[in-house]
This record gives structure tokens, C-alpha cells and sequence, in this order.
């Protein structure tokens, strides 16, 4: 039996909720669960790649189940996969008497399932399953929990109400609240405070995971943009635009260094949904690239933050650092990421950000000029923060802060992934024109089944 017949999706989402019930068993000692955490979260990447892998090669499996890939999500789950792998191998011994590895596996299970889902009402579902863990972190720590609580209620509340509408052909009023769902969990303006409330609040681990898989725009793909009318999506476009724009200013001007990462992922979340909503096929495969981009290089650069965070606490950007010769290794991943995020030509973002542009250029050129100023801010903001970390004084320590093997393989696997599908971009950018070109087609077939005459049969 060839072994790429094998369910591995499925087994890609049960090893890591099998993983979290062994790993909670694990009490009083962190390392060991940290070990075993780490043990499950490589065998969940290994089979991602098998099923991605399946995938391209066009075997299907004999499982039937409401999970399956698609040109959209075989990219997408191994990503994910990938950056739940990283997270706890970069962890320091420091950080792991803090973390919850269990509820790490338990929200692994539900993300790799939702982006292996296409089915509205369990997408609905495991998008609600999703917002537990973070929460259940906010109380265990004893932080505040209203700011959270409250956005993510409306988004799930918005989210069932707007497909109730839908499927009861109220399809305006239902695009309309998934409309509005959509800019809630992605954070656009007003309804970005929560994101910054919740890097603050819980561990950096937890709200990196939660956020750079940017699972706002999942909804908005396999949701809205098969039903929306023309006036939601535009309305979308100027609401994301206007975010993308606000925050990368506020990434500028940051004085915390979480506080950065949180509005510096904002404007790229937006970005990614200007090219979604823009409808065409060059925006489309921008926007899908960027995404892919956008996961790896912004998530490496949390990795980057959080480890240094375990170096020397909670980082301010008011002052100069001098930490480059403590640690010149970290100070590479952080340049490197941080880069590729905002398209530096020779890495990942670089094709992405030329897509993008371009498609937004094509459909209006204000629109362009807004994605190219937002880009352009987010860079200054970037190098900002390169500078006050790593450069403009002399650190002194008594114990070594040089960078640690895991840390090692974390930054050259980064490296290797974003540099490499920078300098050979033509596999990704076909994969992700394949992908925009089908939700296209599933648009124009959905809403021309809705303009057909009601009279007569549909042909």
C-alpha cells in the first residue's frame, strides 16, 4: 500500500489532541513536557508534509471525512504545523516553567483542523473552539479578560449570524455580518485593541500562535468571498486599507517591543485582506503569497522577540540595546524575518509584495499608493527596531547570552524557507495561482446561480 494514502491530515490533528492529554499528565516537571511537547509537535509537521505532500502528487485517501486539502489549504497546514514546531523548539528552559504545553497542543489541533476545513458551519465551530485556549490562559494567569472576551464573542456571535442569514438567502444583511466578523478577528480598526491587549496579557508563545496564521482571512476566503456583493468586499478594502496604513504608523512609534510586533502584524493582516477583496487574479495570488509570507517571516520574528525576552525581560524600544554582540546570531534571524515581512528583494515577501502591488495598482491606483505607503512605514519600522535592539551602545553581562543551538536550527530553517522561496519563487507563485484562480471560479459560479432567473430551471 503506498503510504501517501494514508489519512494523514487526520492524523496530523489527532496526534498533537492525543500529545496534549499525555503531555498534562506531565506535572512538575516542564523540561520533561516540554521534551514530549516537542516530540508530539514534529510528528504533527511530519504528517502536515505527508498530507501536503499526497496532495500535490494527487493521491486521495480511502478516510472520508468533512477535512481535506485544497489549493488553498495544502500550503497553509504544514505552515501552521511548522510554526507550532518552531515555537516550542525555540522555547528556553527559562520560559518553560511558564508554559502551558498542553493547551499549545490543544490549539494546534484546532487551528490544523481549521485550515484543513471547508465546511461553513465546522469552520464555524472550530474558528469558536479556537478563541478557548488564549482565554483559558488569561484566567490561569490572572490577567484581565474583558478586553478579549468581548471581541471574540462578537466575532463568534457575528460569525453564525451572518451564515444563518445566508443560507436562509438573506444573503446582503448575512454578508454584511460576516462582513464584520471578519474585521473583528482580523483586527481592523476599531476592533483592534484586543490583539495588543493580548500579547500584554498572556505569554508571547500563545499569542504569536493566535495570531500570525492569520485565520481571519481563512474566514473571509471559504465565507465571504463566495456569497459577498461587490459593496462588501469594497467595504472591506477601505477598512483594511485605512488599518494597514494607522498601523504601521503605530509600529513606528512603539516604546514596547511587543507592542511593535502586535501593530506591525496588523498592517500585514490588513494587506493580506486588501489583496482578498480586491478580486483579481493578480491581487488574489499576491495576497495568497503574502499570506504564506507573512505566517513564516512575522512568526520567525515573534521567535526572534520572545527570544530575547528570555534574555533580559520585557524589551523597551526608548532606549538603545547594544545587544548584537551578546548575540549576533539573534540579531541575523531578526533582521532576516523582520525583512522578509516587508518584501526585501531575495526573500519570500519579495514576489508577494510585487503581486500585491501590482494587482492593487491594476483595480485602483489610489488603492496602490496606499498598499505601497503602508509597506514603506512598516520597513522604517522594522530597521527601527533593529537599531534600538541590537546597536547604539555596549550591553554588559556577567553569563553568556550567545545564541543556543535550538535557537540555531530555528533561525537556519527560517533562513532556508524564506530564502529560498525568494530565489526560487515559480513553484509557490504557481501553487498560489492555482488557488486564487479556483476561488474565483467558486465566486463567479456562486453568484451567478444567485442572479439566475427563479422562473425556469438553471441550466
Amino acid at each position: 500500500m503506498n503510504p501517501l494514502l494514508l489519512p494523514w491530515l487526520e492524523l496530523s490533528i489527532l496526534v498533537p489532541l492525543v500529545g496534549a492529554v499525555f503531555v498534562s499528565r506531565v506535572r512538575g516537571n516542564p523540561y520533561r513536557a516540554g521534551r514530549w511537547c516537542l516530540a508530539v509537535a514534529g510528528a504533527a509537521l511530519g504528517c502536515s508534509l505527508l498530507a501536503w505532500l499526497g496532495f500535490y502528487l494527487g493521491y486521495e485517501t480511502a478516510v472520508r471525512s468533512p477535512l481535506t486539502l485544497d489549493g488553498l489549504s495544502a500550503p497553509l497546514v504544514p505552515a501552521v504545523a511548522l510554526l507550532h514546531f518552531l515555537t516550542v523548539l525555540a522555547t528556553a528552559r527559562t520560559k518553560a516553567a511558564r508554559m502551558s504545553f498542553g493547551w499549545l497542543l490543544v490549539g494546534e489541533t484546532v487551528r490544523l483542523a481549521t485550515f484543513g476545513c471547508s465546511d461553513p458551519w465546522l469552520l464555524i465551530a472550530l474558528m469558536a473552539a479556537s478563541t478557548i485556549p488564549p482565554y483559558a490562559e488569561l484566567v490561569q494567569r490572572g490577567k484581565p479578560t474583558r478586553v478579549y472576551a468581548l471581541h471574540m464573542a462578537l466575532f463568534v456571535g457575528l460569525l453564525a449570524a451572518g451564515w444563518v442569514l445566508v443560507e436562509s438567502d438573506s444573503v446582503a444583511g448575512g454578508s454584511a455580518l460576516l462582513l464584520a466578523a471578519v474585521l473583528v478577528r482580523s483586527g481592523v480598526v476599531p476592533a483592534h485593541l484586543w490583539v495588543a491587549d493580548l500579547f500584554e496579557h498572556t505569554t508571547f508563545a500563545t499569542a504569536l500562535l493566535y495570531v500570525t496564521p492569520i485565520a481571519g482571512a481563512y474566514a473571509a476566503v471559504r465565507l465571504v468571498l463566495p456569497v459577498a456583493p461587490e459593496w462588501v468586499l469594497q467595504s472591506i478594502v477601505v477598512a483594511s486599507l485605512v488599518t494597514a496604513v494607522y498601523a504601521a504608523g503605530m509600529a513606528v512609534v512603539q516604546r514596547e517591543a511587543r507592542r511593535f510586533f502586535a501593530y506591525l502584524f496588523l498592517s500585514h493582516a490588513s494587506l493580506v485582506l486588501v489583496g482578498l477583496e480586491l478580486v483579481t487574479p493578480i491581487s488574489l495570488t499576491g495576497a495568497l503569497c503574502l499570506w504564506f509570507s507573512v505566517m513564516l517571516s512575522l512568526g520567525g520574528l515573534g521567535l526572534m522577540l520572545r527570544a530575547l525576552e528570555a534574555r533580559f525581560g520585557r524589551l523597551a524600544l526608548d532606549d538603545y540595546h547594544g545587544l548584537y554582540e551578546h548575540s549576533p546570531g539573534l540579531a541575523v534571524g531578526f533582521l532576516l524575518t523582520g525583512l522578509a515581512s516587508v518584501g526585501f528583494p531575495g526573500t519570500l515577501g519579495f514576489v508577494s509584495a510585487e503581486l500585491l502591488v501590482d494587482g492593487a495598482v491594476e483595480a485602483n491606483l489610489a488603492v496602490g499608493l496606499a498598499v505601497i505607503l503602508a509597506a514603506a512605514v512598516n520597513g522604517i519600522a522594522v530597521v527601527r527596531a533593529y537599531f534600538r535592539l541590537f546597536t547604539g551602545s555596549r550591553h554588559v553581562s556577567a553569563v553568556s547570552l550567545a545564541i543556543t543551538p535550538r535557537e540555531q536550527v530555528v533561525v537556519l530553517t527560517l533562513a532556508a524557507v524564506i530564502l529560498g522561496g525568494g530565489l526560487i519563487p515559480q513553484p509557490g507563485v504557481t501553487s498560489r495561482h492555482h488557488a486564487a484562480e479556483a476561488i474565483l471560479k467558486e465566486r463567479t459560479t456562486a453568484t451567478g446561480l444567485r442572479t439566475q432567473p427563479t422562473t425556469g430551471p438553471i441550466e
